[in-house]
């Protein structure tokens, strides 16, 4: 599991104006993160607008990432949902060929207890073929998982690590002081990385990394000096990302870097305005 150490990038979905999939925009993200230094590539999470994807559409992305990829970084496959049997069916149809993890977000809306959590995850980890990482987010999920339902779930043997992102340090300090010595403590949370580091954690699952791969890898790879300037360089621009709702932001900003074609997204987001679109643009003169 030392190959999700440091920066892994939650792709976006590139899309034509007329809401096709831009693989061509797609490749030219992956050759822009991938010689930027990015560890591994998180293809179809959140980011990716995996929720507005059919199957098809779903499959076809898994497969192009690959081709592009050819190889040079391992990649990381989202797969998740809040109906525990239609995910376990997901994996079960889904080729991992190429697909070096799973990455699955914890159920949203139902709010389960901790303990259907638990079983949530036990049923996706018994049916994967490959390694799980868990995926706290409770402001989108609004549930979160404790501390002490990770550190369970750390001991399944087909269980390898957390995207933690629910913003609350004192609770990753509590699973970093527990866990297993080879489970991955992940930022969900790119402001957030360094301090996750510094308790023990392994490195970022990013949504900046789209557009600053170098940025990440001085991030997650550099000294303690180089890691807090990057992480300094990032405060104008991260909380952009977030105003009109994600993946907004960061497609916009790499339209504005000539990455993607068009900063398009599908309903029911909307594109970046025009207000959002100016304080991108001041941003990156800073």
């Amino acid at each position: 599991m030392n190959a999700f150490k440091g920066t892994g990038v939650a792709l976006v979905t590139p899309f034509h104006d007329d809401h096709s999939i831009d693989f061509a925009s797609l490749k030219r993200l992956i050759d822009h993160v991938v010689s930027g230094g990015v560890d591994y590539l998180v293809v179809l999470g959140t980011t990716g607008e995996s929720t507005t994807l059919t199957s098809s559409e779903k499959k076809q992305v898994l497969k192009a990432c690959l081709e592009y990829n050819a190889g040079r970084v391992p990649v990381m496959l989202g797969i998740g949902g809040n109906n525990t049997h239609a995910v376990v069916n997901e994996i079960k149809n889904t080729d991992f060929y190429g697909v070096a993890a799973l990455l699955s977000v914890s159920p949203y809306y139902n709010k389960p207890s901790q303990e259907g959590i638990i079983a949530h995850y036990t049923a996706i980890a018994d049916a994967c073929p490959a390694p799980v990482v868990l995926y706290n987010i409770p402001g989108r999920t609004m549930s979160n998982m404790t501390a002490a339902t990770t550190l369970t779930l750390s001991h399944h043997p087909n269980i390898v690590g957390m995207k933690e992102a629910s913003g609350n340090l004192e609770q990753c300090i509590q699973i970093a002081a527990a866990m297993p010595k080879d489970f991955l403590l992940l930022s969900g949370d790119d402001m957030m990385t360094k301090a996750m580091i510094s308790i023990g954690g392994s490195g970022v699952i990013s949504v900046l990394a789209n557009a600053f791969p170098e940025t990440f890898k001085r991030l997650t790879h550099g000294s303690h000096e180089e890691a807090l300037e990057a992480t300094y360089s990032l405060l104008g621009m991260n909380s952009l990302m977030y105003l009109e709702g994600n993946p907004v932001g960061v497609k916009n900003l790499l339209f504005q870097l000539g990455i993607l074609e068009t900063d398009q997204v599908r309903l029911p987001m909307l594109r970046a305005s025009q207000d959002l679109d100016a304080k991108i643009k001041a941003a990156r003169q800073h």
